[in-house]
């Protein structure tokens, strides 16, 4: 059997080794960097913050352009739907004048109301062409 007396003195002595190892070990993680490797580490932050900063600016720069794009297109398509409907209701209009004119051509008979009926229809294909002339996009 081995005395008593000699695992304490051991345990002690292991446990301040252990102590001792662990205070150097604590004491070098908070240890003061050189001048020199300060100023490189602030150097590399630096860089990737403005590399970041830069990719996000590229980034915005891209949806701005797209929504640019995005609402010129929507601008177009409203012009092409307003010069649409213009032209609708230029044409209805014309053929509600056309249809008007074909029955008062009805109180006439022989070549007066054949004379009417064509100068009614004249006039309806003259206002679509004016129609078309002026919506291109649509007529």
């Amino acid at each position: 059997m081995v005395p008593q007396g000699r695992y304490q003195t051991m345990n002690t002595k292991l446990l301040g080794i252990f102590a001792a190892a662990t205070f150097f070990a604590l004491a070098g993680c908070n240890k003061a960097e050189s001048p020199n490797e300060v100023q490189h580490d602030v150097a590399e932050a630096q860089q990737d913050a403005n590399k970041d900063l830069t990719n996000e600016q590229n980034q915005q720069a891209e949806h701005v352009a797209e929504a640019n794009k995005d609402a010129a297109n929507a601008e177009h398509d409203a012009a092409k739907e307003r010069a649409g409907s213009a032209y609708d209701v230029a044409v209805t209009r014309a053929e509600g004048e056309h249809d008007v004119a074909i029955q008062k051509c009805e109180a006439q008979s022989g070549e007066a109301q054949k004379a009417c009926k064509e100068q009614a229809d004249a006039a309806l294909d003259a206002a679509k062409a004016d129609a078309r002339a002026k919506y291109p996009e649509r007529g």
